[in-house]
């Protein structure tokens, strides 16, 4: 071979190797279009995965939708935490004990209900007949989250000290069986379970949240979800605020439908969803003042173990231009 001819043949060997490269490249690059990016979401039985699929919201998605099912929203956040999810939903502040405690989220957007709908309950025999009879009774409810809140910001209210009854820290099926029981003198919780309790076990309401508690639900995301998935977990947010306006105006076929899925009373959830309204809300200054104070409050009462900055625990730009009418 002449020495002309080698950079010929290096070059053929060369271009070859290169087509070869470009077409393996862009064989990749298809598979990875064709793959849908997955969104790991926790749930909890009736919860958004039933609400997105009753009004339509979960057709036709751009992504994959890995759905886990949690009993309540601490594991939630736990799994969150963990890393093991991209998005899930809680309360506001079980949110923010979880995000007070270093976790990497960060709430995207929500909803809110009548704060009426946060309620102390006590048996129908019970010899209590109004807040200010809670002084020195045994009162359950979640810690770190409404329940052990409403207690302490109603006994403030009527003019007492949080150490003037005894919290227990129970979550909603073992207060409901200690309330039945006669093991706790009263039970701070939220609906639908203020719906059966009061329709079916025959309890009283004896205080709610009305001017104590925000009674928002968060939906949370993932740091690194927000980084690394943000089309999708924006398009699931816009899609989740749809689903809740859909609800708002079929409340008797998305109580039916729900009822199907988690084996409650129609009569109860429907109960629980007129008198919750629940409304999506984009994370604004007005929520994040709302928040803060609550927050405050929280800590204040020991609930939060430090004073927060709520602006840092929320991303508002999911939200921003969301038209929620």
């Amino acid at each position: 071979m002449s020495k002309l001819s080698r950079p010929h043949s290096f070059t053929r060997r060369t271009a070859a190797a290169l087509i070869a490269a470009a077409v393996t490249l862009s064989t990749s690059v298809a598979a990875l279009a064709d793959d849908k990016i997955v969104l790991r979401v926790g749930d909890q039985k009736g919860g958004n995965r039933s609400l997105l699929e009753i009004s339509g919201q979960a057709r036709d998605l751009p992504y994959k939708i890995e759905w886990s099912e949690f009993p309540a929203a601490a594991p939630i956040l736990e799994a969150l935490n963990a890393g093991a999810l991209d998005v899930g939903y809680t309360g506001d502040l079980s949110f923010l004990s979880v995000y007070a405690a270093g976790a990497p989220i960060k709430a995207i957007g929500g909803t809110r209900s009548d704060p009426k709908t946060q309620a102390i309950l006590v048996r129908a025999d019970s010899p209590i007949k109004s807040a200010a009879d809670l002084k020195g009774k045994r009162l359950a409810g979640t810690r770190g989250g409404w329940g052990q809140f409403l207690i302490d910001a109603t006994l403030e209210k009527t003019g007492n000290k949080i150490e003037d009854a005894t919290f227990a820290p129970l979550g909603p099926v073992d207060a409901k069986i200690a309330l039945l029981a006669g093991s706790i003198d009263g039970w701070a919780v939220w609906e639908p379970y203020v719906s059966y309790a009061t329709l079916k076990d025959k309890a009283r309401i004896v205080s709610d949240g009305e001017g104590l508690t925000p009674t928002v639900t968060f939906i949370v995301a993932s740091d690194n979800a927000i980084a690394t998935k943000r089309a999708a977990v924006q398009d699931l947010v816009q899609r989740l605020n749809k689903a809740r306006l859909w609800s708002l105006d079929h409340l008797a076929e998305y109580a039916r439908s729900t009822a199907d899925l988690t084996k409650l009373p129609e009569d109860v959830l429907l109960s629980a969803y007129t008198a919750q309204k629940t409304s999506p809300i984009a994370i604004d200054e007005a929520v994040v003042k709302e928040i803060q104070a609550a927050s405050d409050r929280a800590t204040r009462y020991g609930i939060l173990g430090k004073t927060l900055d709520v602006s840092k625990a929320v991303d508002r730009s999911f939200t921003a231009s969301a038209n929620l009418n």
